[in-house]
């Protein structure tokens, strides 16, 4: 871990997710080059003080008692940052198997992590369950079927053996598909099948306690959230023992920085009024993800080549959409600064105003020839040179990922700052990567001459058997 001079520290915005922004480099260029020049090119760098940071802000945001937290991990597995989530009190929400298994890593509880995912086979769920995760908010009838199925044959198998302590049943939910506030949805169970599902829980013991609410991927409309929460408890009150409310997840987070994003508050105090006056207790849960880490983290590159056509100057950066996500993902939009060459202290480039002097559009594209591999386009840059950095900037939800190896590149590193300090918390891959798990021509053969090899020894010890078998009869005769 590598400290940081006190003019390096990041000093972090006073701004969260629903005030406007300005785009401005979120740090010095010292820094950056120190980065660069440590860890290497391109780089993941997280801001850990500004991500705490977010936390309290969201936690603080929702004062109804009986909140549970759980990040959307799905966004980012890190298993440095996911610790950060666990330090701050705040639990885990998992897509899929491989959601909890990362946050088991990080040390979360079973019992802090909930399940709210689609379609998993037999295989898969039982593996969910032996994990011991407590909390699963189903998809499908058939998925709450599969589920009960696996339950009931893991408390028969506990009955038979009196050695086992007794299981404890999950607490079961349902994903509710209701057009008018989801939309059109592969997501969920609709209302009419509700007594179906409370009958395949009933019949094998079980009970239906929650229901879990999904709004879509990316919303900044504070009120797609706050004027279905009427409706929600309504149909939540269909369940006769329902217990707790998951509002989910799909907070947005404003990559247009003069655009507003989603309003914490607004949504924590009508959500706490209406939660507060039922006329029993119910736990709520909340699973933010990119609204909790997108605006923490930076991925940093470095110009490889520059050419102008006409007035428009197209920069080539050692990075590829690969290391990104997809454009659906954040509206196609990426928020690209850098710093003047010689520029020692913060400065935004943004905030000056633009004559065709100072910026000037640009491409910048990454480094494959795939026709698509533009980090942005008509973006307003100075004239740069070999050498200088670039900040892609709120890259921490759904950027590392959903990076892949598209075009056969590496993926970079991951860096954390935190506390004044840097340090590296995942390795920068090089192309070994590539050939993971491939079963090459020559090792098949080579597997295959060991398993002569093996045949042969095995034909050698039969016929020393069969030698000692016929001497011994020798010797008896």
């Amino acid at each position: 871990m590598a400290s940081l001079d006190k003019s390096h520290e990041l000093g972090v915005k006073s701004h969260f997710p629903h005030v406007p922004m300005s785009p401005c480099p979120p740090f010095t260029q010292e820094l950056a080059q120190e980065l660069l020049n440590h860890y290497g090119s391109p780089l993941y760098v997280y801001d850990g003080d500004r991500l705490c940071q977010t936390i309290e802000y969201i936690t603080q945001a929702v004062s109804y008692p009986r909140t549970q937290f759980r990040f959307a991990s799905v966004t980012n597995g890190n298993i440095a940052l996911l610790k950060i989530f666990r330090s701050a009190g705040w639990g885990l929400h998992a897509n899929t198997p491989g959601d909890i298994y990362l946050g088991l890593q990080a040390g979360f509880n079973p019992s802090e992590i909930v399940y709210s995912g689609s379609n998993l086979n037999h295989a898969e769920m039982t593996q969910v369950l032996n994990w011991g995760v407590t909390t699963l908010n189903l998809d499908s009838l058939d998925q709450l079927q599969l589920c009960c199925q696996i339950l009931t044959n893991k408390v028969s198998k506990s009955t038979l053996n009196q050695n086992n302590p007794p299981i404890s049943p999950p607490r079961l939910g349902l994903r509710v598909n209701l057009p008018e506030i989801t939309g059109d949805s592969r997501i969920g169970v609709c209302p009419k099948e509700f007594a179906q599902a409370i009958a395949l829980t009933n019949e094998v013991g079980l009970k239906l306690s929650g229901l879990h609410f999904y709004r879509g991927t990316g919303t900044n409309a504070t009120a797609a959230f706050t004027e279905v929460i009427d409706k929600l408890i309504a149909t939540a009150q269909l369940l006769p023992d329902w217990e707790y409310l998951n509002f989910g997840g799909g907070f947005g987070y404003p990559y247009q920085h003069n655009a507003v994003g989603f309003d914490w508050e607004k949504f924590g105090a009508e959500l706490s009024k209406k939660l507060t006056c039922l006329p029993k207790k119910i736990d709520l849960v909340i699973e933010p993800g990119r609204a909790a880490i997108a605006g923490c983290a930076t991925l940093l590159a470095e110009v490889v080549s520059v050419k102008w056509q006409k007035d428009k100057q197209i920069l080539g950066v050692d990075t590829t959409v690969a290391n990104l996500s997809v454009p659906p993902v954040h509206g196609g939009h990426r928020k690209i600064i850098t710093w003047e060459r010689g520029q020692g202290k913060t400065k935004s480039l943004v905030d000056e105003v633009p004559t065709p002097h100072s910026l000037f559009t640009t491409d910048v594209c990454g480094n494959t020839t795939y026709s698509r591999d533009y980090l942005g386009k008509n973006c307003q840059l100075p004239a740069l040179k070999i050498g200088d950095a670039i900040a892609i900037l709120d890259v921490g939800a759904y950027g590392y990922a959903m990076s892949s190896h598209f075009l056969h590149r590496p993926k970079p590193a991951e860096v954390l700052l935190e506390n004044g300090r840097h340090r590296l918390i995942r390795q920068r891959e090089d192309y070994n990567v590539l050939l993971a798990n491939q079963v090459l021509v020559e090792e098949e053969y080579r597997i295959q001459k060991s398993e002569f090899r093996i045949q042969n020894t095995e034909v050698r010890i039969q016929k020393s058997e069969f030698r000692i078998q016929n001497s011994e009869y020798r010797i008896n005769g």
